[in-house]
């Protein structure tokens, strides 16, 4: 244990050290539930090697190391790095002179990750499939879609809604966005979803009529004068 630890907290292993316990750590509080799951299971979580990040995702991608989420890659480029230093600095560098193992160490550390993103393309070729299958399909938006009140009412603090999927239906948690009560059974729009309260908002379906008829009233009345 005793020169495990001095491997490990000396150079050139003690930055690759460094920052794969920033890593272990970043994952430890994902478990906790403190962070996103950290794979992009979930919406907005996991940032991937994709067009968004542009530079970094060409340079990553030409090692095989595209269409994961970054701090995978980054966690599993970190560990092979290490695993190399660390072998080279217990069986190679230890016995050298200070100077030539800072000057020989330096070099590692500076080939350690281009050598260390083969293994880690070895082992993200299975995971990125993993990962494709446990993603959800992406939701087709529901917002603009008309659904009937299917409780006693709706508020602006409660109620629900069937909305019509050609199934059995989705019941759906709505909210009145004019703050007017709103009535089982009748006809609603769903016009904004409210992400922290989990809900929709709506407005009475014939509110638009009006405006509908008045706006093809105006387009018949051009299609006549042209």
């Amino acid at each position: 244990m005793q020169l495990f630890l001095q491997v490990v907290l000396a150079y050139p292993t003690l930055p690759l050290s460094i920052v794969l316990t920033v890593c272990l750590l970043y994952w430890l509080l994902v478990a906790g539930g403190l962070l996103g799951d950290g794979l992009g299971l979930e919406a907005g979580d996991g940032l991937e090697l994709d067009a968004g990040t542009h530079g970094l995702a060409a340079m990553l991608a030409r090692f095989g190391l595209g269409g994961a989420p970054l701090m995978l890659v980054l966690s599993l480029l970190t560990f092979f790095a290490w695993t190399l230093v660390y072998l080279l600095q217990l069986l190679v560098l230890q016995p050298l002179p200070d100077l030539l193992r800072w000057l020989l160490g330096s070099a590692a550390l500076l080939l350690a990750p281009l050598l260390a993103a083969f293994p880690t393309a070895v082992v993200l070729r299975p995971l990125r499939r993993l990962l494709l299958r446990l993603r959800p399909a992406a939701q087709r938006s529901l917002l603009g879609r008309v659904a009937v009140v299917s409780s006693p009412e709706v508020t602006a603090q409660q109620g629900r809604a069937m909305l019509a999927d050609g199934g059995a239906g989705l019941l759906l948690q709505v909210r009145s966005a004019q703050g007017t009560t709103l009535l089982r059974g009748q006809a609603v729009l769903l016009v904004e979803y409210d992400r922290q309260a989990y809900c929709y908002h709506v407005v009475p379906a014939d509110a638009l009529e009006p405006a509908s008829a008045s706006r093809s009233l105006f387009e018949s009345g051009d299609k006549e004068s042209s």
